[in-house]
């Protein structure tokens, strides 16, 4: 199995809604929450405050990134 690598420039279509994404600029993982203007909107896996990316820095999580992400919004579910 290869990982991901994390500083790959990858040219894609701009990251649907729902997508979890890593922010090039501060590493910090996000779920898309939309677009306005010209950027993307990130919201922290535990909910929170969006913040806008521009596009071309954000890139697809690395797997270990991903399942971080995931265990960090079934937490919140069980309220740990």
């Amino acid at each position: 199995m290869t990982a991901r690598n994390p500083d790959a420039v990858e040219h894609t279509a701009s990251p649907g809604v729902g997508a979890v994404m890593v922010d090039r600029r501060n590493g910090k993982v996000g779920v898309v929450m939309g677009h306005v203007g010209p950027y993307v909107q990130l919201r922290p896996p535990r909910g929170g405050r969006e913040w806008d990316v521009p596009p071309e820095d954000v890139r697809p999580p690395t797997t270990a990134e991903e399942l971080s992400a995931k265990v960090a919004v079934a937490n919140r579910r069980w309220g740990r």
